[in-house]
């Protein structure tokens, strides 16, 4: 019997049957008619407790509509409303918007929120800045901000900005998703003082996502590989008849297993709570990053020059994993960071900091 979690994939798959990827222009930034159908069965707020104006439902089941809309070059801002903006906005008691109303998440270190003096109750934040790297901006209507606090304070202040009227710069990632800037000098809006941990943990959930969504796209990158290499024949047989193709193969497979398990103890991890999370997720984003230069690379070189074409599926998986291995902090950023935790204890802690992790 298929279990609730099975359902809500089919569910997805089937609406992603009616919405086939296409190549993302200035003049079509997004999938909307994609999202209008999520909103539709209640698909943007899965992992949103019902309370907080979600569909319910636990974090696997937010990780798996993730998981299918990323191994279906779905352009819709899916990953950081359901994995990061909401859930960030939420454990820091602040409102979520309606959850068809698009939400982003915006690291932005350059932004300074200072609180407000304009009479309107605690909560209330002005932030100056640019936020620059913004996912879907000029798409989404709302904006989490994790922003910097004023001078003085430990922490960051998580602030949630309507971006209605808000202009947004044209640039995109490689796949051609909105990745503009928003100007931010005067804008009020609500937010709530992190302390370091708990901005560190939606840094963690960002670079999570990414790799939740790498992750699943490499998978798909496999399965494609491993049937184009089936039904194409070269010289009388399928590629997949050759050592060479059989080797190249066989990579690919061990990097798309190593990702998928190093991910999914990071979501593990995020799920218990745990307090090493961003340990967890560095590992994941480093491992997911490495993973797409060679699964990329090598389902390249099995397709040949089809591979390459506009009308061919595989563009718009590795071009997405290309760009999602730099956002939300490379491999050199979070190496860094996994390295000087896992030293953080002394040589005497370090087998027992790497069991942990493991």
């Amino acid at each position: 019997m298929a279990s609730e979690q099975d359902l809500l994939v089919e569910t997805v798959v089937d609406i992603l049957g009616g919405h086939e990827p296409f190549v993302l222009t200035p003049d079509r930034p997004w999938d909307e008619p994609l999202w209008a159908a999520l909103v539709e069965t209640g698909l943007t707020g899965v992992g949103v407790p019902e309370d907080a104006g979600g569909s319910g439902g636990e974090l696997a089941d937010a990780v798996a509509v993730v998981r299918t809309l990323a191994a279906g070059a779905a352009a819709v801002p899916a990953a950081e409303q359901l994995l990061v903006a909401a859930p960030a906005l939420l454990a820091a008691d602040l409102d979520l918007p309606a959850p068809e109303e698009p939400l982003t998440i915006a690291v932005a270190d350059a932004v300074t929120a200072h609180p407000s003096d304009d009479g309107d109750g605690p909560g209330r934040w002005t932030l100056s800045g640019t936020a620059v790297d913004v996912p879907w901006a000029g798409v989404a209507r709302h904006v989490a901000v994790l922003a910097a606090p004023p001078a003085g304070i430990e922490g960051s202040v998580l602030a949630l900005v309507d971006a209605a009227g808000l202009a947004a710069t044209s640039a995109v990632n490689l796949a051609g998703e909105p990745r503009g800037s928003l100007v931010l000098d005067g804008v009020p809006a609500s937010g709530a003082l992190l302390r370091p941990e708990q901005a560190a943990h939606v840094r963690a959930r960002y670079a999570l996502a990414r790799a939740v969504q790498i992750a699943a796209a490499l998978e798909r990158v496999l399965s494609w590989t491993v049937q184009y290499a089936g039904e194409r024949h070269q010289f009388g047989r399928p590629l997949a008849k050759f050592q060479a193709i059989q080797m190249e193969l066989a990579e690919m497979a061990g990097e798309v297993t190593a990702v998928t398990a190093i991910v999914d103890a990071a979501v593990q991890g995020l799920d218990r709570r745990s307090p090493e999370l961003p340990l967890l997720a560095a590992a994941a984003k480093v491992r997911a990053g490495a993973a797409v230069e060679v699964v990329a690379r090598l389902a390249h070189q099995v397709h040949g020059a089809i591979g390459f074409t506009q009308e061919y599926r595989l563009h718009h998986l590795t071009r997405r994993c290309w760009s999602w291995r730099d956002e939300a902090g490379n491999e050199a950023t979070w190496s860094a960071f996994l390295g000087a935790g896992v030293l953080a204890g002394g040589p005497d802690q370090l087998w027992a900091t790497l069991t942990r992790l493991g």
